[in-house]
């Protein structure tokens, strides 16, 4: 039968089965990916979804946290569990991040690996990771048997844009239960990321670290109400618009940092929003854990669609959320270039010389 002579359904089946692609993806970025692998028979998974309460740039803390509630969650019998977005350092600007970089293959894949071996699990999350290239926001998923695949954030968010460079992979993972799309952030609200996993992926893994205004704003303001609603539909309306589960880690829990390089001394203090969720294929929340309730575990089985069954449209716009503020819209684009000069400028040093320059705001030069 030839490609043309399938239905879309047909074609899709066949390529979630692994019929149409050979090869196995043992490494390196997504988008280097040699094919699809044949999905194994089982195809639900019980799930986990962490929801840390950080310390903002502090990786001695957020690592030892990270590993206690992995091992929680391989107590309730998880097969696959998935971390919050930046787990060893969470977002902000602080003249501590610098300091919380680590190496690709350094301690956070260096114990992730060593649970996934010791639980049997399969284990994921994204850090602020070093290589040659600069410092990424890679999210990895690493294998029992010592397999660790990965993706690299397409596009810093704000402040992230000062510690790391956009990633240019597919988000495409190809692993033994067919190929799982990664997701962290502000990625679930962008229509180019459903567009790049339409009819490609049976599952999506990934994370967030979701803040507010600060604190000073106040409670009843309009700016909160819609920010948390964003957040709470990010993963629903992505599992809707690919028609398959989506596990979602997060943080919650207030945190200090500064406003910005060019106000490094106004202080930004507020709170991650939580909701970490696990999601079925019609966007229905299996599991999910408030703000208020803290750090801790949700479970639930997800089944792995053999033929992803799409119920939203996906939006002919940038942006997914139809009341994001357009505030928000022009601020996120000026930060891609202040926060890329400070990349540049303090960032891109530290990496070769370990030490902070002293930033001059572009206003002032």
């Amino acid at each position: 039968m030839t490609r043309s002579s399938l239905t879309r359904r047909e074609f899709n089946k066949l390529l979630m089965g692994g019929a149409l692609l050979g090869g196995v993806h043992l490494s390196g970025r997504a988008g280097e990916r040699a094919g699809v692998v044949h999905p194994s028979v089982n195809r639900r998974l019980k799930a986990a979804a962490i929801q840390m309460t950080p310390k903002l740039a502090d990786a001695a803390f957020n690592l030892g946290q990270a590993e206690q509630l992995v091992r929680q969650a391989q107590k309730t019998g998880a097969e696959w569990i998935v971390l919050p977005e930046m787990f060893t350092t969470a977002a902000g600007f602080h003249p501590n991040m610098h300091s919380a970089i680590h190496a690709l293959d350094g301690a956070p894949a260096r114990m992730l690996r060593a649970l996934s071996r010791e639980g049997n699990t399969v284990i994921g999350g994204s850090f602020l990771a070093r290589r040659n290239e600069g410092v990424f926001n890679t999210f990895v998923l690493v294998f029992p048997d010592g397999r660790v695949l990965r993706h690299d954030k397409d596009v810093p968010t704000y402040w992230e844009n000062c510690y790391y460079k956009g990633g240019a992979d597919d988000g495409v993972l190809a692993t033994d239960v067919g190929n799982v799309g990664s997701v962290l952030c502000w990625e679930f609200i962008r229509s180019q990321t459903a567009k790049r996993l339409l009819d490609r992926v049976g599952l999506v893994v990934g994370g967030s670290c979701w803040w507010t205004v600060p604190d000073e704003v106040e409670a009843d303001s309009p700016y909160r109400a819609a920010n948390l609603q964003m957040l709470k539909q990010s993963a629903p309306r992505m599992a809707r618009m690919l028609g398959v589960p989506v596990i979602h880690g997060s943080h919650a829990g207030a945190f200090a940092g500064f406003f910005s390089p060019d106000l490094p001394d106004v202080p930004y203090n507020s709170e991650y929003l939580g909701e970490a969720m696990i999601v079925d294929g019609t966007g229905r929340v299996l599991a999910s854990r408030s703000l208020s309730e803290g750090a801790g575990v949700v479970t639930a089985t997800v089944e792995i669609a053999d033929v992803p069954e799409p119920s939203e449209a996906i939006p002919d716009r940038f942006w997914i959320p139809e009341a994001m503020p357009e505030e928000w819209k022009s601020s996120w684009t000026r930060w891609l270039t202040s926060g890329a000069d400070y990349y540049d400028r303090v960032t891109a040093v530290y990496l070769e010389t370990g030490d902070v320059p002293e930033y001059v705001p572009i206003y002032m030069r």
